[in-house]
């Protein structure tokens, strides 16, 4: 079993910061990619940020020189880091890591508000 944790969520002010952190744990062989994604009320999940196998990284234009990915394999953990955040960034935010098996799991999401 994999299981994922997100945390760091919480409610923030327009142009400020936020880090999420994702952990994993279980049987964890070999990953393939560890990605970010959100979900707005009403909307369509869609993927924020990812990190492949080799430590390639990419962002949703949406997010591009706000928010950096990062990756620590000691702690198996995936931070996002959100600077100059915008209340359109108000979403859940889910860790979504794949194994080169192809197996996919989910965290349980974290609630991100960025309001004044």
């Amino acid at each position: 079993q994999v299981q994922l944790v997100e945390s760091g969520g919480g409610l923030v002010q327009p142009g400020g910061s936020l880090r999420l952190s994702c952990a994993a744990s279980g049987s964890i062989s070999s990953r393939r990619s560890t990605a970010w994604y959100r979900q707005a009320p009403g909307k369509q999940r869609e993927l924020v940020a990812i990190i492949g196998y080799y430590d390639n990284i990419d962002y949703a234009d949406f997010v591009k020189g706000r928010f950096i990915l990062s990756r620590d394999n000691a702690k198996n953990t995936v931070d996002l880091q959100m600077n100059s955040m915008l209340p359109e960034d108000t979403a859940v935010y889910y860790c979504r890591l794949q194994l080169a098996s192809g197996g996919i799991y989910w965290g349980q999401g974290t609630q991100v508000t960025v309001s004044s």
